[in-house]
């Protein structure tokens, strides 16, 4: 039957464009009879299918139950492995809500008798949906006969997502007693978790476990270390699981452009800027042609390293492949689009971490030159300045990054404003924290805190601010502290 394969095949789709064609056909009762470009679009929206009639419902407040069931009652086919593709491919589209509804519509109303597969989709789905409660009020009602590996697994899933630790260990231990754990998947899941912490012991420990069962690693289990090691600063770890990966035989087991990638990362983070460039080159030499995020990742790491001729030689080369068009990296000051911006924040980090300020400041102002910059740029250099203790350079970035922010809605961590404030407030600079609260004034950055460190520096001063900043306060529901009431 040709829905045999056909979820393996839609999570290979993705997000495609070339996939709507596809799963038209597939959900349809009409015959495809075209495939010229031409023609490929007007059939794809006067063919009446399934899938054509769920397209158009992107916002989840609207239920697709009343369009499952219109179709149901037309006398229209559609069989379990269609309704499974469909759903899969809602997940994909992170429509987790539609995807719900047709896992519940597949059993409720079609009466399709549910796998453990389908099962472990649904409690994942319910947990994105309902929430966590939810999801283990569904687990608890599974029959015996379905909490199987994948019900597990799945529950499993969800607490690292949301960093549940003690329940997801709970939950491993529960698979180590029921012979479950006997594949990599619940240990990488646990390695991910610890990761995520920075537990970075117990992911040792559970290496050590798998290679005491006999368990493989597989290479999420190497990524992963390499990933936790280099978070952690832990390089001597991080190489010999980087040189496990490069003399193992298996074919399953390359060393690919992205564990290269964490590698240099984990060698920058400590300064080790030879070895970063080794692993680079390395990187380099297994990219796959075309393959954009891989080349913007080696960009920005090449940035990091502070070495500006690798960044052009880098650029000039690996650019055109990864473009329509093919400017050099000089064009770069003149073509300035999104991506390019984040390039230029990665040079300015490495400029500020080596204190070289006249060259981020000079970087930033050819950049800025007839466009608008983005306000993280501002706040790099605000922080670099910050931490290097040039508090009167860092507040100017950081006015600077304020007014861009009130045109594109972006707004400074809360620690990052607090720490400005703070000093503000030391130096009873009166105008200008009322200058940054008003420029904050519609972002929801601003907290009660915030307007009375400006108060008790008003009256610490004697100097006195504006009527619109009480104003301000009183519209939020804010009250005043003890000291400056």
């Amino acid at each position: 039957m040709k829905c045999l394969s056909l979820i393996s095949l839609v999570r290979y789709l993705g997000h495609r464009r070339s996939s709507s064609r596809f799963l038209i056909s597939l959900f349809s009762t009409e015959t495809l009879t075209s495939s010229s470009p031409s023609s490929s679009s007007s059939s794809s929206s006067s063919v009446d299918s399934l899938y054509n009639r769920l397209v158009p419902f992107r916002d989840p407040k609207i239920s697709i139950v009343p369009v499952l069931n219109a179709w149901a009652e037309e006398g229209r086919p559609v069989t379990k492995q269609e309704l499974q593709s469909l759903l899969h491919l809602m997940k994909n589209f992170n429509r987790f809500k539609h995807a719900l509804e047709i896992s519940r519509w597949m059993s409720d109303r079609q009466y399709y008798k549910l796998s453990p597969t389908d099962v472990a989709v649904r409690l994942e789905l319910i947990s994105r949906v309902c929430g966590l409660e939810r999801a283990e009020i569904f687990f608890n009602s599974i029959s015996t006969n379905l909490k199987s590996f994948h019900a597990y697994g799945a529950l499993l899933r969800v607490y690292v997502r949301e960093k549940y630790v003690v329940k997801a260990e709970a939950i491993m231990q529960k698979m180590r007693e029921m012979g479950m754990a006997t594949t990599s998947f619940p240990y990488n899941m646990m390695i991910s978790l610890y990761s995520k912490i920075g537990e970075h012991s117990k992911i040792h420990m559970l290496i050590q476990e798998m290679e005491n069962l006999g368990i493989p690693l597989d290479m999420f289990t190497l990524k992963t270390q390499v990933s936790a090691y280099a978070m952690a600063s832990d390089i001597s770890r991080m190489e010999k699981i980087l040189n496990h990966i490069e003399e193992d035989p298996d074919p399953y087991c390359i060393a690919d452009w992205e564990v290269y990638s964490v590698a240099a990362n984990g060698y920058l983070k400590v300064g080790l800027i030879e070895k970063a460039l080794t692993v680079l080159k390395k990187m380099e030499g297994t990219m796959p042609v075309g393959r954009k995020l891989a080349f913007q990742h080696l960009v920005s790491l090449y940035s990091s390293t502070g070495l500006k001729d690798e960044v052009y030689r880098v650029w000039n080369i690996h650019r055109p492949l990864n473009e329509v068009h093919n400017p050099s990296y000089s064009e770069w000051e003149t073509i300035c689009t999104f991506y390019d911006f984040r390039v230029l924040n990665r040079l300015l980090v490495a400029y500020c971490r080596k204190g070289l300020f006249d060259k981020a400041e000079l970087a930033i102002s050819k950049a800025i030159e007839g466009r608008r910059p983005f306000a993280s740029s501002w706040i790099i250099l605000a922080v670099g300045y910050m931490q290097n203790k040039q508090m009167d350079k860092a507040v100017e970035m950081l006015k600077k990054a304020l007014l861009v922010g009130r045109t594109t809605g972006w707004r400074p961590n809360s620690s990052t404003l607090d720490a400005f404030l703070e000093y503000l407030e030391g130096q009873g600079d009166v105008e200008v924290m009322e200058e940054i609260i008003m420029l904050l004034e519609d972002t929801g950055a601003l907290t009660k805190d915030s307007y009375n460190r400006l108060l008790r520096t008003s009256v610490a001063t004697g100097r006195s601010i504006s009527s619109g900043v009480l104003d301000q306060m009183k519209m939020k529901g804010f009250t005043t502290d003890e000291v400056t009431q």
